[in-house]
């Protein structure tokens, strides 16, 4: 065990640094990062609530894996905070902030990460057991979905705090990673390859799926072509699934594979110039997932065009209503003015005849 009188927890993230190469995005890179990646981030936030909104408003969403899908969607919410929190503490910002709140900057990462990650292998366990019995929806109950969703949410925090834990560099610098300066390589090496372990069995219990499906499908079309429409709902959930897995695998293992890079401690590796690409890679995933929800659930599009009427049309309400008030205040102002001006003939009229 480190001895703790070497340990560098009151050092600011500068000390850390000084080992690395030089890697100060000021200037027109940040610039660009931080324009982009804002509009991407408002985009994540506003997108993620609409389709929180949606399943909660819309009782035809009141069902497993709807629930397993909001979700989700909570997890890219808090990857747009995390997102916004990160750009805005790079560059130099992030060479003056504590060990503290650098461990926080990157646990938001983190817990997002994995609260995706989790969210998704859940999906696919109950779109396994669903299709597996040949139904739209799982037989879970809510109570079922409420402790997985805790579950998730738990281990989420869980490996989003592990460095801050213990499991770091801080009190030997030679273990440290280049991408995250306080980060041990060990920690790289468990993280990347946990996550692609995760994929692989997702992967798998998909494969699974289609195979099944594939399989039924060409045992009851020339029985059922009549009824076999009702039975391809099942089957477009899962295909909505896949593509979100699709879009998470693409946009995430190349973060991944450079981290294992930097935890097997590759020398040759220019890895510091692939970073923030890959930490906007990252950033589109979010922003595709509302999209391919919308586009592959035509319910859902329905939703939240419905929902997005209603704010257009409170906002108008509220513009109207304003003007009103406006209107009614400007013709109350003349008459107003009126009294006051007869009741003072009035009373010059009474002090004279005193």
């Amino acid at each position: 065990m480190a001895n703790q009188n070497n340990c560098h927890y009151e050092e600011k993230m500068a000390f850390f640094y000084k080992n690395q190469s030089n890697d100060d995005w000021d200037g027109t890179k940040l610039i660009i990062v931080q324009c982009f990646g804002s509009v991407f981030c408002i985009f994540i936030l506003v997108s993620n609530a609409m389709v929180i909104a949606a399943v909660i408003t819309n009782k035809r969403f009141h069902y497993p894996f709807y629930y397993l899908l909001a979700n989700l969607a909570a997890s890219d919410f808090l990857a747009g905070i995390a997102y916004v929190y990160l750009m805005f503490n790079t560059g130099k910002v992030s060479k003056q902030l504590t060990v503290q709140l650098y461990f926080f900057r990157q646990g938001l990462l983190d817990t997002s990460l994995s609260a995706s990650l989790a969210n998704l292998l859940v999906i696919a366990l109950e779109r396994y057991i669903s299709v597996m019995n040949w139904k739209v929806h799982s037989n879970l109950t809510k109570r079922r979905v409420t402790s997985l969703i805790v579950l998730v949410w738990a281990i989420s925090i869980f490996m989003g705090a592990v460095p801050s834990l213990g499991w770091n560099c801080i009190c030997n610098l030679e273990l440290c990673s280049k991408l995250a300066p306080i980060f041990s390589r060990s920690y790289l090496i468990f993280w990347s390859v946990s996550n692609l372990v995760v994929f692989l069995v997702m992967v798998a219990i998909y494969m699974r799926i289609y195979l099944y499906v594939k399989r039924k499908t060409s045992v009851l079309s020339p029985h059922t072509s009549g009824s076999i429409n009702r039975k391809r709902t099942p089957i477009k959930l899962v295909k909505t699934v896949m593509t979100v897995l699709g879009a998470f695998v693409i946009c995430w293992t190349p973060g991944l594979v450079v981290l294992l890079l930097d935890g097997l401690n590759c020398e040759n590796c220019q890895l510091l110039v692939f970073k923030r690409w890959l930490l906007l890679l990252a950033v589109l995933n979010s922003v595709m997932n509302p999209i391919i929800y919308s586009y592959k659930d035509e319910e859902m599009w329905l939703t939240l065009r419905n929902l997005l009427r209603c704010v257009c049309n409170g906002t108008r309400r509220q513009r109207s209503s304003r003007a009103n008030t406006r209107a009614l205040s400007s013709r109350e102002e003349p008459s107003t003015s009126l009294r006051l001006s007869e009741e003072k003939k009035g009373s010059v009229k009474e002090m004279v005849k005193d």
